[in-house]
This record gives structure tokens, C-alpha cells and sequence, in this order.
């Protein structure tokens, strides 16, 4: 077991919960008129994490967030439906319960291993107790 696997899933689990929120947020705009789906790509927002080349970071909860970033300085991106409606929206309900479910799942998982890693490490701190 390495620190780095457990750093890697604590940044997978900041991820996962950002987007998570950012899904929620689709979700719940599915009727606003004019309102555009927003998506973090998992993967980009984690390999940037461990090259530490984030674009934009906010160094103070006081800033004001830039357009196009979620929390923490992950780039957001607008999603390109596939049946546009007549009002504007991009949220496609179906679309995104589905990422949500899958991400979720993503979560969960990571939770799981880090859960797992931690009992390890208590074990081996108490000698096999």
C-alpha cells in the first residue's frame, strides 16, 4: 500500500463530490429555460490534481468564482445535447440521472478502498489486534 494510492483516491473522492454537485445542479434546472448542462471531466480534473496544473485555483473562499470552473479550479464544460428543446435547455434528464447514478457509484468505490486502506494501516499500528 502506498500514501500516494491514498492521496490519489482523497483527490478522486473531492472530484467525484464536485461532480456531483454540479450533475444535482443540471437536474434541478431541467425546466429553466435557457439553462446549459454542465459536466466536470473526471479524468482531465485528476490527472491535472497529480501534475498539479490546475488553470485556475482560488486561493480564498473571498474570491469570486471565474465562469467555467467549479470549486477548487476544476474546468467545467457545458454538455452538447442531443435533442435541444425549443426553451433553450440542454438537460437531459435521462442523461444525467445516469451520470449522476454512475458517479455515485464512483464515489462509493473510492470510499470503499480508502476505508479499506485505513483499517490496513490501523492493523498494522496495533500489531494485529
Amino acid at each position: 500500500m502506498e500514501i500516494n494510492a491514498i492521496a490519489l483516491h482523497e483527490q478522486a473522492l473531492k472530484f467525484r463530490a464536485q461532480r456531483n454537485e454540479v450533475l444535482s445542479s443540471n437536474i434541478a434546472n431541467a425546466d429553466t429555460p435557457n439553462y446549459k448542462a454542465r459536466d466536470i471531466d473526471f479524468g482531465t480534473a485528476l490527472k491535472d490534481a497529480q501534475t498539479n496544473t490546475i488553470s485556475m485555483k482560488r486561493t480564498s473562499e473571498l474570491h469570486q468564482q471565474a465562469w467555467g470552473t467549479a470549486r477548487g479550479g476544476n474546468r467545467t464544460m457545458y454538455r452538447i445535447p442531443t435533442q435541444p428543446t425549443l426553451d433553450g435547455n440542454t438537460v437531459e434528464s435521462d442523461v444525467e440521472q445516469a451520470a449522476f447514478a454512475e458517479n455515485a457509484i464512483h464515489y462509493r468505490a473510492s470510499l470503499a478502498f480508502l476505508d479499506g486502506q485505513i483499517r490496513t494501516l490501523r492493523f498494522a499500528i496495533k500489531g494485529g489486534d
